[in-house]
């Protein structure tokens, strides 16, 4: 006999790591369930601890259990609380500012006048809805720093090499759980980032560098030399985790209650998170069924918040997208101005750059009739410099 155990009563008898799990995952949400029960003795896991643990990272609240001379029994993800974690306060009142990041959870799925024509309508995930950075950071900052309280501790001082974004959402964690916080930024990024990240109490440190990847060694070895924690966005699975959780099941689940069937999920990559997580997600659940477009700066080009995959990236070797789209700076910004003059919200430029991407696919006839998704990671208040510079070359 199957039984639903509270998946926070189990324990594994060792740490599994995130990428020996991906083909378990991979399984339960292709059949959208599990067919192999956990197997318990004396109350003691003794046999597919990998069910174990990736329905925990999957966010289900229950996990299937048998004993060992049982039959197995499939059960559907459905049944084991899947999405008990995405349901938002109706009435939006929150205990603490903590709680109005996860709990304000799903971010707004959108229709889109500015890239919907005739029959092809287009749906933006609002990421700038989060409310540290206004981004999609806020997910790994929250997350990243959860997980690591959870295995070791409090944090005291924290050090991380970051564009703008995901340091924002790490010092307003700093300032919420009362630990100090340097971040470190290339020299290429806009001169407000300084100002917005020390309003939240934040050191900044500039770094002669254009890209974030290129000093998180230095920065590391700063954080060992300080005794300070260095959470590294880029090789931290918890970046990839938490879209996995929530970003690609809440968008499932928003999907589902207005009826879309989306074609495809265009979106970004910078450190890769959320979009290897989406494509991870709907790729094994939707199968080919769905395409996904990834958007990258093209050749010589720096976008804020999205670098091209040759950087260096961890999780976008894990899946396949079925395509990565280069944009320039100058059509990210185009995008911005799209989307801004047709729908009225002022989006990122890694946003725009999605939009672009969005546009060149049409234009080249891989977009037909139907339901479309774009991954908005960022608010554009940020980017006013940028803006500046792109109105004086246009002589606007």
């Amino acid at each position: 006999m199957v039984v639903l155990v509270p998946i926070k009563d189990l324990k594994p008898k060792k740490k599994i790591e995130l990428k020996d799990l991906l083909d378990t995952m991979a399984s339960i949400l292709g059949k959208w369930g599990v067919d192999k029960p956990v197997v318990l003795k004396e109350n003691e896991v003794v046999e597919r601890e990998d069910v174990l643990e990736a329905l925990r990272k999957l966010g289900a609240r229950y996990v299937p259990v048998k004993r060992e001379d049982e039959q197995d029994y499939f059960t559907p993800l459905d049944h084991l609380g899947f999405y008990d974690e995405i349901k938002p306060s109706p009435l939006r009142v929150f205990n603490s500012t903590l709680e109005l990041l996860y709990k304000n959870w799903p971010t707004p799925l959108v229709r889109l006048n500015s890239l919907s024509t005739g029959k092809i309508r287009v749906w933006a995930k609002l990421e700038a809805y989060n409310p540290f950075s206004n981004s999609i950071k806020d997910r790994i900052g929250w997350y990243m720093v959860k997980r690591y309280i959870e295995e070791h501790g409090e944090i005291k001082k924290l050090y991380e090499a970051t564009s703008t974004n995901t340091g924002m959402a790490l010092a307003a964690m700093g300032a919420i759980m009362g630990f100090s916080s340097r971040l470190y930024l290339p020299a290429s990024i806009q001169k407000a980032s300084d100002i917005l990240l020390k309003a939240l109490g934040a050191e900044v440190v500039r770094k002669p560098k254009s890209l974030t990847i290129e000093f998180i060694d230095e920065v590391q070895a700063d954080a060992e030399r300080d005794g300070a924690v260095n959470l590294n966005q880029f090789e931290n699975d918890a970046n990839f985790e938490v879209h996995l959780r929530y970003t690609a099941k809440e968008l499932d689940l928003q999907m589902q209650s207005a009826g879309i069937r989306a074609k495809a999920i265009i979106g970004g990559i910078g450190t890769s998170g959320h979009m290897s997580a989406i494509t991870f997600y709907f790729k094994n659940k939707l199968r080919n069924t769905i395409k996904i477009y990834a958007v990258q700066p093209a050749p010589g080009e720096t976008i804020p918040g999205i670098r091209r995959v040759e950087t260096g990236m961890k999780w976008i070797h894990w899946t396949k997208p079925d395509r990565i789209v280069d944009v320039t700076r100058d059509e990210a910004i185009e995008g911005v101005l799209r989307v801004a003059r047709r729908d009225g919200i002022l989006i990122g430029l890694s946003s725009g750059a999605v939009a672009s991407a969005f546009q060149k696919l049409a234009e080249e006839g891989v977009i037909d009739e139907g339901d479309y998704v774009v991954v908005f990671p960022d608010h554009g208040f940020k980017y006013v410099e940028q803006l500046q510079v792109f109105f004086e070359k246009k002589g606007v």
